[in-house]
């Protein structure tokens, strides 16, 4: 457990706003488990929700009309979507889902008969036979755009915000080509993919192409990255 003050009340001007994070034990041990393993020295535990929140302000310059805008991230990772959303920059409502990339993948492999590896290779790398993209891979992409449409149906249900200005989509998934098209067709709802390296200087030691394809992947990481190592301030 640990907490951080948020600043003082709205309500209460002799009160703070306290924000309390808690976590299983096994869960932050078996993290630090595999930095060890690789000669890491694990010295914070972060929240995912606001690592992502932390990571926006890269991408934020990219969106217009971004005074007060109320933002759907939609993170889609191998077994899990996540959804936050932030209104000027700040969260005000996080929910995770089980529902991710994997599914493309283990039905790629029943289909085909590949491994688990083979599997992920081809979804990334092609090769597959051309029934393919509309017997597998289109109705994958409707897959998401269900989970997205549900993830905000629960988001509007439960605040008072009827609608978001934009949807950003995070995650390997994200990278899918078309998927953004398709998210603001059926939803009516401008979408765009998370680039956070998009304004940022690349060295000629990396592979510019490939970055761009994993950034949508890397919020995350990278909204660790802009913690720092300030650890006292």
């Amino acid at each position: 457990m640990d907490f951080d003050v948020q600043g003082v009340s709205d309500k209460s001007p002799d009160q703070v706003k306290v924000l309390l994070a808690a976590c299983r034990k096994e869960n932050v041990e078996t993290r630090a488990a595999v930095l060890e393993l690789a000669d890491l020295h694990p010295k914070v535990v972060d929240v995912e929700a606001y690592t992502m929140e932390r990571a926006f302000v890269l991408i934020r310059d990219q969106l217009a009309d971004q005074q007060d805008q109320v933002v759907a991230i939609v993170d889609i990772g191998s077994t899990m979507t996540t959804l936050s959303v932030l209104v000027d920059g700040r969260t005000v409502y996080t929910r995770e889902q089980l529902f991710g990339g994997r599914q493309l993948t283990e039905e790629i492999q029943r289909r085909y008969g590949l491994s688990e590896e083979e599997a992920g290779l081809a979804k990334k790398q092609g090769g597959l036979p051309d029934d393919y993209e509309p017997e597998v891979l289109e109705p994958f992409k409707d897959s998401v755009v269900q989970q997205v449409t549900r993830s905000l149906q629960f988001f509007f249900s439960s605040s008072q915000y009827n609608d978001v200005d934009h949807i950003v989509l995070a995650g390997g998934v994200a990278s899918m080509s078309g998927l953004a098209e398709l998210i603001e067709e059926k939803l009516g709802t401008s979408a765009s993919v998370a680039n956070p390296f998009a304004n940022m200087s690349i060295s000629s030691r990396v592979n510019s192409a490939a970055l761009a394809n994993d950034a949508p992947a890397l919020m995350i990481a990278t909204g660790l990255a802009l913690r720092s190592f300030d650890f006292d301030g």
